[in-house]
């Protein structure tokens, strides 16, 4: 029986208090699961973000997609989280992950650090907020007994950490390109390898984790080349039909745009799909014909 779909959106822009809250209703109405918050500079501060997100909505989870883990000092974590999860009534997903983009690092004038160093720090980070906010005389206390975790990944040593503790795997269909903060698009084979890989890091867990994908396109469109121009001069190896056979990009007609989708859980277990902010209106109609299959 395969997993029922959950699906979330990753905010991105900054918005005056009214219309987070409105954005963030919107999100609810038109059914998303999960509102989600990265952490860039230049985007919104996740928790306080998060926080505004819960006051505007009833039903859905609130996460980060993902913290930066070398922005963040573990104990100082530890206490946003616990504070994050009791102001939103235990409905915080924390994602982590170790960051991508060097300049970020140097306008905030932290260490940036070598892949190693990074995935190091991240899983120090992990294991400090397990031994804080598992021991249960952790102040402030958060509601869950535990804080759902999800860590995106897609290198050797982040898959075997993921399979080690994240009850969410993100795979974010992409791995960092040749110049620094840029990334490149994994193809279905590629993405067929990643996930192959973490299932035999995981597969002496006790529950299976949740399979998670980011899509950076959706578009409900019987013309999809206008679309994707920009995504092809942003990577020139691409053509056409090499980028529509992405994993990350979800574009044509919506009844192709539903069977892609019920292929990617069937593929690769995907049934968690996030999407970004201006996907959110384009995405609705396919969330809508796959709920309850």
């Amino acid at each position: 029986m395969p997993r029922p779909f959950r699906f979330g959106v990753n905010l991105l822009t900054s918005a005056p208090a009214a219309e987070w809250r409105d954005k963030c209703r919107r999100a609810e109405e038109l059914g998303y699961d999960v509102i989600l918050v990265p952490d860039h500079l230049g985007m919104p501060a996740p928790f306080p973000a998060l926080v505004a997100a819960a006051g505007a909505t009833e039903r859905p989870r609130l996460g980060t997609f993902v913290l930066n883990a070398g922005f963040w000092n573990p104990a100082l974590l530890a206490r946003e989280v616990a504070t994050t999860d009791a102001l939103t009534g235990g409905r915080l997903e924390l994602g982590l992950g170790t960051g991508y983009v060097p300049a970020e690092h140097e306008a905030a004038g932290l260490p940036y650090g070598s892949p190693r160093e990074r995935v190091d720090h991240l899983r120090r980070t992990v294991g400090e907020l397990h031994r804080l906010l598992d021991s249960g005389d952790h102040e402030p206390r958060p509601v869950q007994s535990r804080v759902p975790l999800l860590i995106g990944a897609n290198g050797d040593r982040m898959l075997r950490l993921t399979a080690e503790h994240a009850d969410i795997a993100a795979f974010p269909g992409a791995r960092p390109g040749s110049t620094p903060g840029t990334l490149e698009p994994l193809t279905a084979d590629e993405l067929d390898g990643r996930v192959a890989l973490y299932r035999e890091q995981a597969a002496d867990r006790p529950e299976p984790a949740e399979l998670n994908l980011l899509l950076q396109l959706v578009a409900v469109t019987d013309d999809p080349e206008p679309l994707l121009k920009p995504m092809l001069e942003r990577q020139p190896q691409l053509t056409l039909d090499q980028a529509l056979a992405l994993p990350i990009v979800l574009a044509g007609p919506l009844d192709d745009l539903v069977e892609r989708v019920l292929a990617l859980r069937e593929r690769f277990g995907f049934s968690y799909l996030t999407v970004l902010e201006p996907s959110m209106e384009a995405f609705a109609p396919v969330m809508e014909r796959l709920r309850g299959r």
